[in-house]
């Protein structure tokens, strides 16, 4: 694999990642098997060199050579799974669902809650409400501890669904279809009188199609710009997602500076390696420079997640809230392989606006919240950061959330993603 027409048909290859189109080798080149294309890749592109020579040469298991190596976020899709994996990186798609979120109230007769209904969804054009019991699908009462198994079941298997909602003393039965649902990754609270702005993750493509979670998020800026009260931005427990989304996402809070700084290791045109850097800089003139802002993270915040909490609150005078950030400052690029499987790579470094680096430190809260109810202590930090005179009447929040308990699936690995063609169109 080290002879010169098989690297010229590397780089022609490799020139296209990211991309839906290849050039057709000619027989003459000697097309690498998929095992020798990995292995090339990884030991041009992946970040932790000091870990290349676990990689063995002769193989003849693409996954094996992943598994040799110590980073969880450095992983392959084989051809079979690789369109699943890139629809799970890059969009918010559920296939075949009503477009509900839940969580339980341990202790009610019927304790699944629908926690968020997708507007765009079969249960949102129902109208089913938020923060409602659900008493049964498919004439199956849901009660106790597995009442959210049992839902699922049913909910997986049926293609039409009956649902008994129950709020409010109103009972009332609604049929559904199931659909594929593009969800939402901004989502509005008003908790104790106060707008928390939750961002569930950074998405190319959401219930925004076009333009993803930065879409979704400048929407509602750019129709509250007038308002003057703080406002929290909510990142608890996000994973991450693309660095196009959580940078321009930073900008849309920062008037000048530099919003994030990395590093990544990746080929050269004469078959070696360099480690090139860049920095992105915020655009002044977005809605939410002129707001009031604190952001709530925590342990689960992480690396995109990270990017944007950093960026928006070195630049800006809005702090952090909550508790210590998970700590991922590595990136990942995709690659498109010879036999259509996805290479995924981590071969970035991430920097703060100050220089700073966070990586497996993560980032520490102005105000750090020792209780268990993050929300209430958002509203105390807000009082001391910005005066208890510029917050709204305290009001009490819709529904008590420190009693519902989480119980959706975790995200998957989150991440900052760069696709091979960002790097080059953001120097």
């Amino acid at each position: 694999m080290r002879s010169t027409s098989l690297f010229l048909f590397l780089m022609a290859l490799l020139a296209l990642c990211g991309c839906s189109n290849f050039f057709e080798p000619v027989e003459s080149t000697g097309a690498p098997t998929e095992y020798e294309f990995n292995y090339w890749l990884l030991q041009h592109t992946y970040l932790f060199e000091e870990e290349l020579t676990k990689l063995d040469p002769n193989g003849d298991s693409t996954q094996l050579l992943y598994d040799a190596l110590d980073d969880r976020y450095t992983r392959y899709a084989p051809p079979s799974k690789s369109t699943s994996t890139s629809i799970s990186i890059n969009t918010s798609l559920k296939e075949g669902d009503v477009g509900m979120e839940y969580k339980l109230a341990l202790g009610n007769a019927h304790p699944l809650i629908t926690y968020r209904v997708y507007p765009n969804g079969p249960a949102g054009k129902a109208h089913i409400p938020r923060y409602a019991n659900i008493v049964s699908i498919n004439g199956i009462e849901l009660t106790g501890e597995d009442a959210y198994n049992t839902y699922r079941s049913v909910l997986d298997t049926c293609s039409e669904v009956e649902l008994v909602i129950y709020k409010n003393e109103i009972q009332k039965t609604y049929k559904l279809t199931k659909e594929t649902v593009y969800a939402p990754t901004i989502f509005l609270d008003t908790l104790y009188g106060t707008t928390f702005i939750t961002i569930s993750e950074f998405k190319l493509n959401t219930a925004d199609l076009e333009n993803g979670t930065l879409g979704e998020l400048k929407s509602y800026l750019d129709s509250t710009q007038n308002e003057t009260k703080p406002r929290v931005i909510n990142v608890l427990n996000n994973p991450g997602g693309h660095v196009s989304q959580c940078v321009g996402a930073a900008d849309q809070f920062v008037s000048e500076g530099m919003l994030s700084a990395y590093s990544w290791r990746t080929f050269t045109p004469d078959g070696g390696y360099a480690n090139p850097s860049q920095a992105i800089y915020a655009v002044k003139g977005d809605a939410g420079e002129k707001g009031k802002f604190a952001i709530l993270a925590n342990g689960g915040s992480a690396s995109c997640a990270e990017i944007f909490t950093a960026a928006v609150s070195q630049l800006s005078d809005t702090p952090i809230i909550g508790s210590t950030t998970y700590g991922k400052g590595i990136g990942q690029t995709n690659y498109k392989t010879v036999d259509n499987g996805l290479a995924i790579i981590t071969n970035l470094l991430f920097k703060t606006p100050n220089g700073t680096v966070y990586h497996k430190k993560g980032l520490k809260p102005n105000y750090p919240c020792d209780s268990e109810d993050f929300y209430k202590c958002a509203i105390n930090a807000l009082q001391t950061h910005f005066g208890s005179g510029a917050l709204s009447k305290k009001g009490r929040p819709a529904y008590d959330e420190s009693q519902l308990v989480n119980i959706e699936e975790p995200k998957g690995l989150g991440g900052a993603i760069v696709q091979q063609e960002d790097l080059a169109i953001s120097k």
